[in-house]
């Protein structure tokens, strides 16, 4: 998308100020800042370590007022920037500065969570704060060409400005392997589906594909996350519920699937179809076959055709119970 030099590039042999009001082990920023350190720069991170967000840019935003930046050649202001750039902006715009709008708080609030009301003062003044991120900004980095397109629409960022960098599975955690199958799910074809189950990613589609699916006893579903706390579950033999586990043992169910839902499914809410859901990644990297919602920022990365990749219709649960029943049929390992 953009023709200039790359983040990388533009910090090689730079001395690298990167900030982050998220964890600093979050995977977006671990990948950032190898790539900054692979590329030959020198980082030094400021964060805070609260979980919350606002919290956090609080305690960055003080520690910024009394510090120098004179030893500083490059600002690089990770996820949540909109909570530093606006109040430290006379401070930092005085750097080259490079952004990765991970999050539009105007398009999480106003159209995807629905929290405020398009065309409100406070959806005015939200709209605000992502269009003065972005003004300085020599470099915006964003996850997929999709969303980038989108920012430069509705935010009226020029193109040559942008920069797409997809993200990464952490691989010492998930990575391909072989997991003997636990008792409830041996001689199953083992569907696998975890989530936040927020309404973006479309668990509800998930759900009803499952009803759907519930006569057919050869396959088994597997659902990780919160579920009770939005959903009717579907009771059935056919379905196993698992609240929010860690890491590794995500992996473990992963590795036992033998095919895993990636979505995103939801047909209403724009951002679906411009992001690529982050566990589209992590099945890839475990080298685990998924089907993926037909949206643009997917087709970027996954083709149809490609071994292991299948697409169905965004919001169409028929046709998502039509695909496992079609892959669970064609002779799939189980």
């Amino acid at each position: 998308m953009a023709s200039e030099k790359s983040f990388t590039e533009m910090t090689e042999g730079k001395r690298v100020l990167f900030i982050t009001t998220h964890r600093i082990d979050y995977i977006r920023n671990t990948q950032e800042i190898e790539m900054l350190k692979a590329g030959g720069a020198s980082v030094r991170c400021l964060y805070s370590g609260a979980d919350n967000h606002i919290i956090s840019a609080v305690k960055i935003f003080f520690t910024l007022l009394f510090s120098s930046l004179s030893d500083v050649d490059v600002v690089m202001v990770s996820y949540m920037c909109q909570l530093v750039i606006p109040l430290m902006n006379w401070k930092l715009k005085k750097k080259t500065l490079i952004v990765d709008f991970f999050v539009s708080l105007y398009d999480s609030m106003v159209n995807d969570r629905k929290l405020v009301k398009p065309g409100s003062l406070p959806a005015s003044l939200i709209r605000r704060l992502d269009v003065s991120s972005l003004k300085h900004a020599d470099r915006i980095i964003a996850d997929t060409r999709a969303h980038g397109a989108y920012f430069c629409q509705e935010f009226g960022v020029s193109p040559d400005r942008l920069e797409v960098l997809y993200l990464n599975a952490d691989t010492s955690i998930y990575y391909p392997r072989k997991v003997e199958k636990e008792k409830e799910f041996q001689g199953k074809f083992l569907v696998l589906y975890f989530g936040t189950v927020i309404p973006l990613q479309g668990f509800d589609i998930v759900l009803e594909a499952v009803r759907l699916l519930t006569d057919h006893k050869e396959i088994h579903f597997c659902l990780i996350g919160p579920v009770q706390t939005l959903y009717q579950k579907v009771e059935s033999d056919t379905v196993t519920y698992v609240d929010w586990v860690k890491q590794d043992r995500l992996a473990e169910y992963i590795a036992m699937a033998d095919l895993c839902l990636a979505g995103h499914f939801n047909n209403e809410i724009m951002k679906a179809k411009r992001t690529i859901p982050g566990k589209a990644y992590i099945y890839e990297a475990m080298e685990k076959p998924m089907i993926l919602g037909d949206s643009p920022a997917n087709h970027e990365r996954y083709q149809e055709g490609q071994p292991g990749i299948w697409y169905v219709p965004m919001g169409d649960p028929r046709a998502l119970a039509d695909k496992i029943l079609e892959i669970a049929g064609n002779g799939e390992e189980r």
